[in-house]
This record gives structure tokens, sequence and C-alpha cells, in this order.
């Protein structure tokens, strides 16, 4: 059953919460399909409006000489907990997940990664604050989700203002109750990502302070489990599978407005907060490498975790890739899209 928006409060249903990193969220495998034929099976973790929506729509799950059992989940930590515990064999999350994931010693595998604009990952402030820049946020309250990439993106856009994180007054909040606090004058910023961030502006509630664009990395990734790597018939599924994907992203950046109308009937989203956050994020994603300059990226988001005592310990993020499906990417540092009408 789609979960709709609650016009009144704009709260965004909890599914969307693709590059979230914290919070209790847990498995929901209601509504779970199966798509292909054959023997094999391969487990597949999503999330509302995610890789499955995105296939479908791009014509990319016809033809499957093998199974996909789809699995949903409410955001990245729980969807890696069942890649760690073998219930599925690769997922779709944002930058952070799995370095909290490899924080946490879980058995898991970065196998492709696309490359996207940061735009969509936003420090707002409501319309009528007398806040210009970043560096004004010093004493000031921002509301953020724990260990969420956007966390990390509020982390380095206060360094580039020359501020730490002590600076500033941080209230842990899931995106629902942020809003709540946001838009009740509760606090005094909020750092989120899309389709957050084009929600807060399409409804005029806030404004851009600051976005993570040339600040953070603005990487997605596709996890697997490694034990599934192993089977010689599942990585071949595996490799197939990332194959649609990218074409299916190629899709997104030729027909935005066709995927944002297919987007926004899967999540609930307005169809103008679906296109404004595709056009600012979604469609300007590329398929890259999962390579060094990727592995160093990842591993400064870690360290500064480490740093923070927000993760117990050094993570060698290296120690969690498997650069197999790379073949013929460009590196993980191209250039992203540009929406082509923007």
């Amino acid at each position: 059953m789609r979960r709709h928006l609650v016009p009144a409060a704009l709260l965004l249903p909890l599914t969307l919460l693709l590059a979230a990193c914290g919070g209790n969220s847990a498995a929901d495998t209601a509504g779970a399909g199966t798509d292909g034929k054959g023997s094999l099976t391969l487990n597949v973790g999503d999330q509302k409006g995610g890789s499955e929506a995105v296939l479908r729509a791009a014509g990319e799950l016809k033809n499957l000489d093998y199974k996909i059992k789809w699995s949903t989940f409410t955001s990245g930590p729980p969807l890696l907990e069942a890649v760690n515990a073998k219930a599925v064999d690769i997922g779709g999350v944002g930058n952070t997940p799995p370095v909290f994931a490899a924080g946490a010693g879980s058995k898991v595998s970065v196998v492709a990664a696309w490359h996207g604009t940061s735009k969509g990952e936003a420090i707002l402030v409501p319309k009528n604050s007398s806040l210009r820049k970043p560096e004004e946020l010093k004493g000031r309250s921002i509301a953020v989700a724990q260990g969420s990439s956007a966390h990390f993106q509020l982390i380095a856009s206060l360094k580039e203002a020359g501020l730490k994180l002590s600076d500033v007054k941080v209230k842990y909040l899931q995106p629902a109750d942020a809003l709540a606090a946001f838009t009740g004058g509760k606090v005094d910023a909020w750092a989120v990502w899309d389709p957050y961030t084009s929600q807060v502006l399409n409804a005029k509630q806030g404004r851009l302070l600051a976005d993570g664009d040339g600040v953070v990395n603005g990487l997605s990734f596709q996890v697997a489990a490694p034990g599934a790597l192993k089977d010689t018939k599942k990585a071949a599924a595996v490799k197939d599978y990332l194959e649609r994907l990218r074409r299916a992203q190629d899709w997104v950046y030729q027909h935005p407005d066709a995927w944002a109308k297919v987007w926004a009937k899967d999540t609930g989203l307005p169809y103008e907060v679906a296109l404004a956050s595709v056009k600012r994020t979604n469609a300007s994603r590329i398929a890259v490498a999962v390579d060094k300059p990727l592995i160093a990226s990842e591993q400064q988001i870690a360290d500064t975790f480490t740093e923070l005592k927000l993760i117990p310990g050094k993570v060698d993020f290296a120690a969690f890739v498997d650069t197999r499906f790379n073949g013929g990417l460009p590196p993980s540092t191209t250039t992203p899209r540009v929406y082509k009408d923007s």
C-alpha cells in the first residue's frame, strides 16, 4: 500500500530515506514481489521509489533469465543489516551507510557506484531567518539525522566555514521530527537531503543556506553480500543486474519528466517535488568505477565519524569493496551530468 504525504505537515514517507544512515528504522518487506524466471533467485534489498521502480520504468526488468525477489526496507541501515545476515544478496544505499556497516564489522562489499551532484544535500533555514551564510551558524541549533549523509555534509560545510560541529547546537532528529521542528521554529537550521530539500524549497517553507556540491562526494552504492559473490552463478546475476541499473540511470537522464511521474506515483510525492529532485539530484548520477579515489573519499568519512566517536575504532574501508564489476567505467571523480534543460 502506498504511503501518502500528510498535506498539513508535508511529511514524506519514511521509505524515502535512501541516503539516511541513522535511526532505528526496521525492515518492511510487505509488498515485496518477484520478477524474472529460472532456478536462480537474486535477493535484492530496495527502498520505495528505488531500484525496482526505476528498472521497471526503464523497461529493464524484461528478459530476465534469473529471478529477482524484492524486499523493501525503510532506510540504508536495516538493508545492510540484511545483507550482513545473508537475507539479501545486494541492495542500494547512499554514501554513509556502508561506512557505519564497515565500522560495525559487517560482512558487506561495495560493488558499484554512481557519482551525482550534491546539490540536494543542503542546510536549510526558515524563509524569514536572518542567517545568510554558513559562518553565521555558530551557536545556532541545527536538526540532522545522526549518522546520515546529511550529518557528514553538515560537518563538512561547517569546516568550509571555519567552524566545528561543537560550535553549533546539534539536534539529532529523524526527518519527520526535524521537519516539524524546522517549520515550528524549534531549530535555526536543518541539514537534510533530497527529496526533502526540494519539498521545503518548493513549498517556500525555507531557503538554501549551503549545499554539499563540491563539499561531499555525491556517491551512492550497490552493496552485496560477500557470500553471494562467491557463488559463480549469483555473481553473474549481480553483474547483469548492475548493467541493467546503469542503463536505467541513463534512461532517467534522458527521460526526467517520465521518471518524475513514476517516482511521484510510487512514493506519494507531489509531481513538482519529484521533478525538482530529479533535476537537482537524480538525473545527474553517472555510473563510475569503485576505485582508489572513491575508497579514499569514503575513508575520510569513516575517519571523521571515528574522530567524533560515532564509529568505534579505525575503519579500513578498502577491505569492504569488490572491484570486479568495474569493467570500463570512468573514474569515480568523473563530473556528474548536468540536467539538459537546466
